[in-house]
């Protein structure tokens, strides 16, 4: 058997399908190749069928031994991993300090957005979604593995995680959809029991996300809940992030987001929270990303389990504008998951414009961070790209990708905000950004005017050295040439918002002194 480095291995096992096959048995697997020894965990799939995923880290011959009181049988075997290839980069993780990257040394610039259930929906939904995560304008998404219960999300899911049964909601309403947050009654399940048919709707979701080379960033828990999920014993949380970390984390494209808005459920405390996060990172072999995501309040994200912050806003004006300070505070990687949706919701936080999403997704970048992407766009078939996914409507999701090409001809792994130095002439009102790595110090600006609509901006680094000069339009996604300077000189701006300039080192600096436009 061949398959690619950072690919998935899968094997399926018949064994015992007595008493409850999900805490009676266990299967293991321990994988051994010259750089690398690894013993996993694998799961119950249903049917007495037992499975165990593996991704392999390094090129070459790998052996594998699978025990567990699944079986009596010793199951042993060979198979190589052969040269990654397309966009198989490897998983995403840290780059020195605030940046990310995938294995393989390729910068990430995370760039996702949100579609919390969209592959509990119907199958015509599900595909409408992937047809439009197809045109590039994202590269994660974020999605919970558990439904959710909230305004314009009322209908039950295709299948649920547990056996048992759910609420009855034929009196369920947009007015009374608050009565029934939590646990009510009518629920009956048994938390010991997993669906397979439900987990593997999220294993294929994974899959195709992963061939159209998009991140999968998993929620796995979430207060938005009317069937008790969200409620359930410390002993099923943790027996549920072992079931899914053994199920999911061969993936290479898989990130952990421990909760959604986590303070909302307010019968955990901080210490539950690092309980369950301890268990999280012990069961996950591969150490994929790790955050947890706020509602009002952010979690300590200088805790070591944590690998970068997922925030939301705190704030009903300012976000983005303090990604330096955050940066600053925990020395980690900035994502701003959600910072408001494009869209005409009637809750405000879901009625931004295209270009106020867009600017401060702009916003973060010019600060070290990232801006995740939103919409919630109302419809006749209530189907709303934030929940439900679908259809886009709205005009960011082109904005984000035009951002994306932009972060590819940036030097090195991503910018950083630029200091105000006696050396470097910036004007005490630019906002300016430089590539992170100490390496390209000199070699490229942005500077970004936001809301403001200069008709011109005089511009001096230094006597020396030339620079290509363009107009980036970040709304109507132009790059306009601009000539090429050193020393002082004035730049002729369009008068509107939205408005940048990108200076680039020019890589042959023996250029006559006279001007060249």
């Amino acid at each position: 058997m061949i398959i690619e480095k950072w690919g998935i291995f899968e094997q399926a096992f018949q064994g015992r399908s007595d008493g409850n096959p999900f805490i009676d048995y266990e299967i293991h697997g321990t994988f051994s190749h010259e750089k690398e020894l690894l013993t996993i965990d694998g799961f119950y799939d249903g049917d007495g069928i037992y499975k165990i995923r593996f991704m392999p880290s390094f090129e070459g011959e790998y052996h594998y031994e699978i025990t567990g009181t699944f079986s009596d049988k010793i199951h042993t075997g060979t198979f190589t991993a052969a040269a990654p290839s397309g966009n198989n980069h490897g998983p995403v993780s840290v780059y020195g300090q605030h940046q990310l990257a995938y294995a393989d040394g390729t910068p990430h610039y995370s760039l996702g957005t949100t579609c919390y259930t969209f592959d509990l929906q119907k199958e015509p939904i599900i595909n409408e979604t992937f047809e439009e995560l197809k045109k590039g304008y994202f590269n994660k998404l974020r999605f919970c593995i558990m439904p959710k219960h909230y305004d314009f999300c009322l209908h039950d899911p295709e299948a649920f995680p547990y056996e048992g049964t759910p609420v009855d909601i034929s009196a369920l309403t947009r007015e009374n959809f608050s009565q029934y947050n939590g646990c009510p009654k009518g629920n009956d399940w048994d938390f010991t029991r997993f669906n397979p048919a439900f987990f593997r709707i999220h294993d294929r979701t994974i899959e195709r996300l992963m061939e159209l080379g998009l991140e999968a960033d998993l929620i796995l828990f979430h207060a938005y809940d009317r069937w008790g999920f969200s409620q359930m014993p410390m002993e099923d949380n943790l027996r549920y992030i072992r079931y899914i970390t053994a199920r999911y984390s061969a993936y290479r494209n898989v990130w952990w987001s421990l909760a959604n808005e986590y303070e909302l459920l307010r019968h955990l405390s901080v210490d539950d929270w690092e309980q369950m996060a301890a268990v999280l990172t012990a069961a996950d072999r591969y150490g994929h990303l790790r955050s947890i995501h706020n509602c009002e309040i952010f979690y300590d994200y200088s805790k070591p389990w944590i690998t970068h912050c997922s925030c939301q806003r705190c704030d009903h004006y300012k976000t983005t504008e303090t990604t330096a300070e955050l940066r600053k505070l925990y020395g980690k990687p900035v994502i701003w998951d959600e910072v408001g949706y494009e869209g005409n919701f009637p809750h405000c936080w879901g009625n931004f414009t295209a270009e106020e999403l867009t600017r401060r997704a702009w916003e973060a970048l010019i600060r070290g961070g990232y801006c995740g992407h939103g919409e919630t766009f109302l419809s006749d078939d209530n189907i709303i790209w934030w929940c439900h996914g679908g259809r886009l409507k709205g005009l960011s999701g082109p904005r984000f990708r035009f951002m994306m090409d932009f972060l590819k001809d940036v030097p090195g792994h991503g910018l950083k905000e630029g200091e105000v130095r006696d050396d470097i002439h910036f004007q005490w009102d630019d906002k300016v950004a430089v590539p992170e790595e100490e390496a390209y110090e000199g070699e490229y600006y942005f500077f970004y005017f936001s809301i403001w609509r200069p008709p011109f901006r005089q511009i001096y680094i230094d006597d020396d050295t030339w620079y290509d000069a363009e107009i980036i339009d970040t709304w109507n996604m132009t790059v306009t040439p601009a000539g090429r300077h050193k020393g002082r000189y004035e730049l002729k701006l369009p008068g509107t918002q939205y408005i940048g300039i990108r200076l680039r080192k020019c890589a042959d600096q023996r250029i006559n002194d006279e001007y060249i436009g």
